[in-house]
């Protein structure tokens, strides 16, 4: 619901473009009470239009530690700070940059689900 309203809110505040986008962050606890990471990425397109394209990146768990800070009400960032010993985690690869050593970074765990997210409007005649 994040990405959408994200996306959604720029169309509203900046007409004019042929597509909007949104992405939004999220923690899910699975069957084995373990919080699994992700994140939505929602395109909206623009003027009169109402197609929407939404897709999902790769899941992956947090470890006890920072799921541990994050069920007690701190923020993904911070808990990642605390528990690595950094400053600004969330801009400085986010957690997956982190927990890969820098293998893959916020932006190129982004970076397919955002592709996938655009299918629709790259194939019109299929949507």
């Amino acid at each position: 619901q994040g990405a959408e309203n994200r996306a959604k809110g720029a169309k509203a505040k900046f007409p004019g473009f042929d597509l909007y986008c949104g992405l939004e962050g999220g923690l899910l606890e699975d069957s084995a009470s373990k919080l699994q990471c992700f994140a939505w990425m929602i395109v909206v397109e623009g003027g009169s239009g109402t197609k929407v394209g939404a897709a999902r990146t790769s899941t992956f768990e947090l470890p006890n530690q920072v799921a541990e800070l994050v069920r007690s009400g701190l923020e993904l960032g911070k808990a990642d700070d605390a528990v690595f010993g950094r400053q600004n985690s969330g801009r400085r690869g986010g957690t997956v940059g982190q927990l890969t050593f820098g293998v893959v970074n916020r932006t190129e765990y982004y970076r397919h689900a955002m592709i996938m997210a655009l299918i629709p409007f790259i194939n019109p005649e299929l949507y």
